[in-house]
């Protein structure tokens, strides 16, 4: 069984669609996660897990849901634990990376595998105001089709 990649497992990430398409957004904790999520539902996108992701991989495409205890449910820092409309399973078309140092200009694309499938990633500083609309161009421009 060894090399054999895990047909689901649960991710470390925040998760969003938009035009049904899941961005995974990875960083440490205070790197900006659930911030960036939430500047994303406000531009339209819809909440599909906060700070921990489920990821199951079905007929080689990976779908993003939420652990059910955390459904529906987005930290807002300083405020609290708020309820959210959310959509329940989305297909995983971009990861975002608030950890990286960000480049210029990217030498080439990149990717992450998970659960066996390789994912467009892309390097943001989470915090920024223009981080929403850098995440949006790259899901349209690199990221996978639903």
């Amino acid at each position: 069984m060894s090399g054999t990649p895990l047909s689901s497992e649960t991710l470390h990430v925040s998760c969003v669609a938009k035009d049904g398409r899941a961005i995974l957004i990875s960083g440490r904790s205070g790197a900006g996660k659930s911030d960036l999520a939430l500047r994303l539902i406000d531009r339209g996108a819809k909440l599909v897990s906060d700070d921990y992701t489920t990821i199951r991989r079905v007929e080689g495409r990976l779908r993003a849901s939420a652990p059910p205890t955390i459904a529906s449910k987005l930290e807002v820092r300083g405020v609290g634990i708020l309820p959210f409309e959310n959509e329940p399973d989305a297909a995983v078309c971009l990861y975002v990376d608030l950890d990286r140092d960000v480049e210029r200009l990217p030498p080439e694309r990149e990717t992450i595998r998970i659960a066996g499938v390789d994912v467009p990633l892309i390097a943001v500083s989470g915090l920024e105001a223009s981080a929403p609309v850098k995440v949006e161009l790259a899901l349209h421009h690199l990221g996978l089709a639903p």
